[in-house]
Parts: C-alpha cells; structure tokens; sequence
C-alpha cells in the first residue's frame, strides 16, 4: 500500500497518505445539470439536478475511518480513498468537489435526508434496507465483509469465546458492524462508540474485549497504527457500500452513477483502490 508505516502516537495525528479538499458547505442554491447553472426551473432539462453550491460537489463524511477518510494534520484537510473518489466523479460531472466538517457517522443519514447542507454522503456507508428508506444510494463502489478485532495475546479469539456475559465489544455507533455485534454476540454486553479509531484504540488499552469493524478499515489499521491487534476472524456479510443522496435529488443519483460507471470503465477506480488498498476490492 502506498501509506507509510506510523506509530501510534502519529496516527492519532494523521492517516493515510494523500490530500483531498475541505471546505465548509456554501449557501443553499440550485443548479440544472452540470452543463447548465440556471436556477429557472422552468428552463432545467429533465436530467437536472440541485447542488447546495453552484458548481460544486458538496460532499459530507466521518473523517476517522482510514483509508477512506482521515486528517492530515500538516493541512488540515481531509484524505483518503473517498476524498480521491469525489473528485474523480465531480470531473466527471463538470464540478469541483468540497466537503463540509467531519460528522459523526450516526449524524449522516439524517443529514442527507433533510437536505440543503451536503449533496452526497461518501463515507464508507453499506447499503442497507433501513437505510434506503430514508435516502436513495448509487450504484455500490466497494465490497466489504466485516471483522472481529482482538488483542495478539488475547485468549478469547472465536464468536463463542466473545458471546458471553461481562465480555464488552465495542463498534461504532450506527454502523452494520455495530448491528451484526447486537445480533450475534447478543450475550455479551454491546458499547457503541463515536468512531473506528475509539474502538480499536479501547480494544488495544484492554478496555473492551473485541471490536467490530469493516474489513478494509481494520486491514489496514491493524497493520499500521495496531500492530498489537489482529483480526481473529472475517465475518462474510458481503455489504457494499454506496454514495448517499436525498430522496428529494433522484436526478443526482443518476448522475453520480453515470460517472461511476466512467470512472470505472476507465480504469480510475482500480488505481484508486490499488493506491488506498493495495489491490482492487471493489464491486464491478
């Protein structure tokens, strides 16, 4: 992977290597389709969509779940393989991509649904049923299972060995991870936490017995930041994960997946995933 080795202490600081943008979220505003910023609607071809900012891609994320996304502490600015992602798809789309703060990940959906701050969410989110409910996704751009994360010297290593009273295991709050924990170690007691980077960090201090995260994340955190930590075993879930968009903007999804589909038949989409993950793992 293209991700330097780091230590614990500069990980809090930093993940991932590359730069993406931050920007706070403009105005409310409205847009046709990318070759056209009227605000007529009268005048707005059938494949017109809205923006939040005219001529802008106005993205929304928790930035703490590398390598997707994270902070660069000498910019200030967020990075990863989704921040790399919207830029890619806003040139597509005639538009420049910009990202309000980090959210925290349970904030998002919500968020997405009311409208008017952020266009998109691209954070690394599963496409569920309970989810489609409230906002529309793209088509799926990642494959991901999920993992069970312990300590190297732990002695509880197996889903029987964790689904026991007094075992504490941790995720983050609002995630499938999270869900499939309450699920299945229904014994044990379930404590959700604010991000990925808390739960491994609690798991690694003997705060918590085990975590449950997404599988590409904990690969790649084990192997950086937690060499202490191991994955004990891949829960085959086989979710993918999408671009969120408001009910309210269909226009704006089919939009993103056109671009999608660009970027994916012209090979953008493996270099991304190569550069971030080391090998292609996305749905085709």
């Amino acid at each position: 992977m293209s991700l330097n080795q780091m230590s614990r202490r500069e990980f809090f600081k930093v993940s991932g290597a590359l730069g993406g943008g931050l920007a706070a979220a403009g105005m409310l505003g409205a847009c046709g389709s990318s070759s056209s910023s009227s605000t007529d609607s009268s005048s707005k071809s059938d494949d017109s969509y809205t923006l939040v900012t005219d001529g802008k891609l106005t993205c929304v994320c928790n930035a703490a779940f590398p390598p997707f996304e994270s902070m660069d502490e000498n910019t200030g600015e967020m990075q990863g393989f989704d921040i790399d992602l919207a830029a890619a798809l806003a040139q597509k789309m005639g538009l420049e991509s910009e990202w309000l703060p980090s959210q925290s990940f349970d904030s998002i959906v919500p968020l997405i649904k009311q409208g008017g701050k952020a266009d998109c969410t691209i954070t690394g989110m599963t496409i569920t049923d309970k989810r489609k409910q409230e906002i529309d996704f793209t088509d799926p751009y990642i494959d991901s299972n999920q993992a069970i994360v312990v300590l190297k010297t732990a002695t509880a290593k197996t889903e029987d060995d964790l689904n026991v009273a007094g075992t504490q295991i941790c995720a983050q709050s609002g995630t499938t991870g999270g869900d499939w924990a309450q699920e299945n170690l229904s014994n044990a007691t379930y404590v959700p936490l604010d991000d990925v980077v808390q739960c491994l960090t609690g798991v690694s201090t003997g705060l918590y017995a085990a975590a449950v995260c997404d599988l590409p994340v904990a690969s790649n955190l084990v192997s950086k930041s937690y060499t202490d930590l191991e994955i004990c075993e891949q829960i085959p879930t086989g979710e993918q994960f999408g671009i969120g968009v408001s009910k309210d903007n269909p226009n704006l999804t089919k939009a993103l997946n056109k671009a999608l589909a660009e970027i994916k038949s012209d090979g953008t989409m493996d270099n991304l995933q190569t550069q971030w993950f080391g090998s292609v793992i996305s749905s085709s």
